[in-house]
């Protein structure tokens, strides 16, 4: 079995910055892609960043420019460093990740999710 296990949330003001963390842990064999999602009360879940076990990069573009994906591959962890925040990105954030477990298997897997809050 695999876990995800997110960190780093909590209450923050505008302008203020947060590092999420994820640690990834289990049978897992390796790991591809790794993304950060959000969802705001009322709203649908939303891709904010990914990153390849290469370290390429993607961003929606409500976040560009103040937030930064990062990953060890080596401990499995992903981050996300967030910067100028607003109020509008409070939500609660997951992480994702596409793991290779020790059966070969590949499958997606959540974790539970850190709620970030902005105050204005």
């Amino acid at each position: 079995q695999v876990q995800l296990v997110e960190s780093g949330g909590g209450l923050v003001q505008a302008g203020g910055s947060l590092r999420l963390s994820c640690a990834a842990s289990g049978r897992i064999f390796s790991i591809n892609f790794m993304r950060w999602y959000r969802q705001a009360p009322g709203k649908q879940r939303e891709l904010v960043a990914g990153i390849t076990s290469g370290g390429s990069t993607s961003y929606a573009d409500s976040v560009k420019g103040r937030f930064t994906v990062s990953r060890d591959n080596v401990e499995n962890t992903l981050y996300l460093q967030m910067n100028s925040l607003k109020p509008e990105d409070t939500a609660v954030y997951y992480c994702n990740a596409d793991v290779k477990t020790m059966s070969l298997v590949v499958r997606g897997y959540w974790g539970q999710g850190t709620q970030v809050t902005v105050s204005s």
